[in-house]
């Protein structure tokens, strides 16, 4: 940590005493706090200038929290161990000024149920389906709905069966889910729509997106979102009542970076999202120019859960396979064990790799 290289990313840290901590980067810049750093600032103006860097106990971190476990979730260090996070107001502005997101806000939920975690029950934990963000968007749909409704607008009459699946939905998402399907869409039509509203110096961050959904669409609009949600979904399905699992899936044709969709062609289903809405698993998906269906493109591409002890254990989840040759069978063969959050042991000490490995050969 000493050398201050790290301008980007934060470091988590566990040995096997049980020791745990983070680092919200190393390489951290004297400033003068009185400028807004999120902005550009006179380079002419010598109070701009650096004084150097921070040393490495002065930047956001903490060490052996009392809650017992450290999240991050590309989010605010301010939450990283839940009631025993570091306090904003010891520290410059500058030095985090990350947002939170709903997936941090999931992440410390699932966490603070316990704080003495296991292999086991962590792998349990993990894939917690809840969808934190629609625990705001969906009551303000709903509000919205019964302000248009109050003043019998005909669309509310259309979309009665599928806002009662809203209202009753858990906001978890599935397979099945049919709730999760609508919420989605609609969402995303609710986003693109409020993206024209967004002001010059506004911020953009998934938090202040979802806060601008909420607030700055009319009621007018928010139920003409839900209603093109359920006319999309009803073309290109042949009904609104479509499980998510059914649009929502992961193919692997190719090995290519870009990968080449295909509706026709073999693909298994996924239930959990993009991590916008405060999916722990992450699983961002979009149609291709010739498909109607969803294929996962960006998100957990490796899960890793590592014990520390004696000898370190391991598990770990990769897309597809580990090999990109479509002709291997390890291709794509970890592709439901993806989908179904189901871990695979690492092989980790060269006995193991030995005992389990398919050829050896030794180069010339």
């Amino acid at each position: 940590m000493d050398i201050r290289t790290n301008s980007s990313n934060n470091t988590v840290f566990a040995d096997k005493q049980g020791n745990i901590a983070y680092w919200h980067g190393d390489f951290m810049p004297r400033r003068n706090p009185g400028f807004d750093w999120e902005n550009p600032v006179d380079g002419a103006n010598p109070e701009t200038e650096w004084k150097g860097l921070h040393k490495v106990k002065e930047i956001v971190q903490t060490r052996n929290p009392a809650s017992g476990w450290i999240q991050n979730c590309n989010s605010t260090p301010f939450t990283v161990a839940g009631s025993a996070s570091p306090q904003a107001s010891y520290y410059p502005t500058y030095m985090a000024p990350d947002a939170e997101n709903y997936r941090g806000v999931n992440a410390v939920q699932v966490l603070s149920r316990t704080n003495s975690y296991t292999l086991d029950n962590l792998i349990t934990a993990a894939p917690d389906p809840h969808l934190a963000a629609f625990d705001k968007l969906i009551p303000a749909l709903a509000s919205a709905f019964d302000e248009r409704a109050a003043q019998q607008d005909p669309l509310c009459a259309a979309l009665k069966d599928p806002m009662d699946q809203l209202r009753a939905w858990n906001r978890n998402w599935g397979a099945e889910s049919v709730p999760t399907t609508l919420a989605v869409y609609w969402a995303e039509k609710l986003m693109a729509s409020i993206r024209s509203k967004i002001q010059p110096g506004d911020p953009t961050t998934q938090w202040a997106l979802v806060e601008y959904m909420v607030c700055r669409s009319s009621a007018q609009e928010k139920v003409q979102r839900l209603q093109e949600a359920v006319a999309e979904l009803t073309r290109d399905f042949g009904t609104w009542k479509t499980p998510w699992g059914e649009i929502n899936r992961f193919q692997r044709l190719t090995g290519k970076v870009q990968e080449e969709f295909d509706d026709q062609k073999a693909s298994i289903p996924v239930g959990f999202t993009a991590s916008m809405w405060g999916s722990l698993p992450a699983f961002g998906a979009r149609t291709a120019p010739n498909t109607k269906k969803r294929y996962g493109y960006v998100g957990n591409s490796f899960v890793a859960v590592v014990e520390f002890g004696e000898k370190v254990r391991a598990r770990s989840i990769v897309t597809g396979g580990s090999s990109s040759n479509p002709a291997s069978p390890h291709f794509n063969d970890q592709s439901e064990r993806y989908a179904a959050h189901q871990f695979k042991d690492v092989l980790f000490y060269k006995e193991d790799v030995m005992r389990n490995a398919e050829r050896t050969y030794h180069p010339e």
